[in-house]
């Protein structure tokens, strides 16, 4: 019997198993980065080992430190989550060899599927030796991991060497291998995939299907079990394929087999060889413990001859911190509350008062929402969107409501490129009254500290300037006899952290919380913004600053200062949360300036190359 389990990953999917182990009588051990040190796994874990450093090549990525770390606190089990190490068939044999059980299926299963080629060659898939013309668009695709990090889609052959060298860089930067291929990119197609769980007796589960169509960036943001629309037929050739692939490679455990399914066909992609992130979809249609499944299969029990029946639909939502109106750029800061209504089950990494890094992952938490029906599920996690309390960084928290709502969405006719014909309609302009609400506020809070804003001299309007999804906003209000006053609406109460206004004879209820110049009013997120503008910073034309918090991981080959440049050319890659960024030439000239250097740690804003237009 397992007794002790260390689970070599961090944020989310720790804490998410750290939560079955308590339930089962097993002891945790986490392991922690410095930059993690008080990070929720590390404080929620029974026992944390540090692995010194930040960047996942020299703490999470060390699977030598890993093992080294579950045998010092007396470990007896390791499970890898997913991500960094959970498909990587050295580190499994390194836990095996050190005497330890591996949650998690058998080394050569991980080396014969983790590598996407090798698992399309298994499976008589042969990837594209030499793109031509007429292969275009192609998806260049790193051969480990997962999560959308290592791809590039390319529709024109002059951008093929720099997306796989880009390709390559960032999959060695997340997965420590980079190895790249390229295939034929699917347009259009959703993206369906069979969660497989198998016993070391040979019983082979094809837990249903899910449907992970809405993507940023190819990393998922809406997936929902099962996968509505899809013909019985269709549904059952995918099950099929998943678990002739989980035996010809006598798998053991969990994992999924991934699809594109496009007029009515369905194209392998990959099997992960792991826990997926959106594995909670599956565990509420089946009234399932995956995780618990997965040690009772390491410690060698067999599972039931068929699955338990499937029933309802269940929708999850990733919640990143990440602002989709400036290219998905990640967000820093402090997440001061996170708490969602009691109807949907939140798995997190993060507790209030934690701060949001630039070293990993943007997501913040996952909300999932179970009902008899997908209409009621969706309807379900949409309410709780709306009515999640969520003061911090800017998030996709609006996005994804619009997108749960959206008609294509909802009638299910959505694909892969949603986002790339949606997003421009998806915006997030707020409530118009929230600004008000939040001066309101203000006023209130300062009124009740210097004993109310009326005195005998009536007061002359009041203007308080705010940011608002981007735009600037003023908010207008007087102080009466009566107390706070505002044109066009009736300040029914008006306090520090509860403004009711009445328009049309209707109340509404703004609860207001302010962090510095942050404010948040409902679900609207503001910016409070000095009385007078301070005096901007001077750049000159043609200045590359730096869109996020981030670290320059690399420098265009032979760019220095005089260089000449082409629009559009890739300068300078900036890595934040585990994905890359580009900085590109913004016209046609000559570097006349270059501050960035690699390794280099820079903030939103920092100059980092100087172009002059020719």
């Amino acid at each position: 019997m397992i007794t002790s389990v260390l689970v070599a990953n961090r944020g989310e999917i720790a804490c998410r198993v750290f939560r079955t182990c308590r339930e089962l009588g097993i002891r945790t051990v986490a392991v922690h980065s410095d930059a993690d040190a008080n990070a929720l796994h590390a404080r929620v874990a029974d026992t944390a080992v540090r692995l010194p450093g930040a960047a996942p090549a020299d703490t999470y990525l060390r699977g030598d430190l890993v093992v080294k770390a579950a045998l010092a606190a007396g470990a007896d089990a390791v499970h890898p989550g997913y991500g960094f190490l959970s498909e990587n068939a050295g580190f499994a044999r390194a836990v095996l060899d050190a005497g330890l059980v591996w949650i998690g299926p058998p080394p050569e299963a991980i080396e014969a599927m983790a590598s996407k080629t090798r698992a399309k060659q298994l499976l008589g898939i042969a990837p594209l030796a030499e793109v031509t013309e007429a292969d275009l668009p192609v998806l260049v695709k790193a051969a480990a991991g997962g999560g959308g990090r290592g791809m590039r889609v390319v529709r024109r052959l002059e951008d093929l060497t720099a997306a796989l060298e880009g390709a390559r860089a960032e999959a060695a930067s997340a997965f420590g291998d980079g190895e790249v291929f390229t295939e034929p990119y699917v347009e259009n197609g959703r993206h369906v995939e069979v969660q497989i769980l198998a016993d070391t007796q040979g019983t082979v589960w094809a837990l249903g299907t899910r449907d992970c169509s809405l993507q940023r960036r190819h990393q998922k943001v809406i997936e929902e079990a099962p996968a509505p629309g899809l013909s019985a037929g269709l549904a059952e050739e995918l099950r099929t394929v998943a678990v002739r692939a989980a035996r010809a490679v006598d798998y053991v455990g969990a994992g999924t087999v991934e699809f594109l399914v496009a007029d009515g066909r369905a194209h392998f992609l990959e099997m992960n060889t792991r826990l997926q992130v959106e594995h909670p979809v599956t565990e509420e249609i089946f009234g399932l413990d995956l995780v618990a499944e997965q040690i009772r299969i390491a410690e060698g029990e067999a599972l039931a001859q068929d699955p338990p029946p499937a029933r309802g639909h269940a929708v999850e939502a990733r919640l990143y911190a990440e602002d989709p109106a400036r290219d998905w750029a990640p967000q820093t800061g402090t997440l001061h509350r996170l708490t969602a209504p009691g109807a949907v089950r939140l798995d997190t990494g993060y507790t209030d008062g934690d701060d949001i890094g630039v070293h990993y992952d943007p997501m913040l938490a996952k909300l999932v929402a179970h009902a008899p029906t997908r209409a009621e599920a969706v309807r379900r996690l949409a309410g709780a969107l709306e009515r999640l309390t969520l003061h911090g960084p800017v998030t996709n928290r609006a996005l994804l409501l619009a997108s749960l709502r959206h008609e294509e969405f909802a009638s299910a006719r959505m694909d892969t490129g949603f986002y790339d014909r949606h997003l421009a309609d998806l915006g997030a302009p707020g409530d118009p009254l929230a600004p008000l609400a939040a001066a309101l506020a203000d006023a209130a809070h300062r009124g009740s500290r210097f004993g109310g804003g009326w005195r005998n001299v009536p007061a002359r309007p009041q203007t308080k300037r705010y940011e608002l999804a981007g735009e600037e906003v003023e908010a207008r209000y007087s102080w009466t006899r009566e107390g706070l006053r505002a044109d066009g609406v009736r300040v029914v109460h008006a306090s520090a952290s509860l403004v009711v206004l009445e328009t049309d004879g209707v109340a509404r209820k703004f609860e207001v919380a302010a962090y510095g110049d942050r404010i948040h009013v409902n679900d609207t997120a503001l910016r409070a913004l000095p009385r007078f503008p301070e005096p901007e910073t001077q750049h000159a034309p043609g200045s590359l600053l730096a869109p996020m918090p981030g670290t320059v991981v690399r420098v265009a080959d032979g760019l220095t200062p005089g260089s000449p440049v082409k629009a559009g050319d890739p300068l300078i890659w900036l890595e934040a949360m585990k994905m890359q960024h580009q900085i590109t030439a913004p016209a046609t000239g000559t570097l006349t300036a270059l501050h960035a250097v690699p390794g280099q740690q820079v903030e939103p804003g920092a100059l980092l190359a100087v172009v002059q237009e020719t």
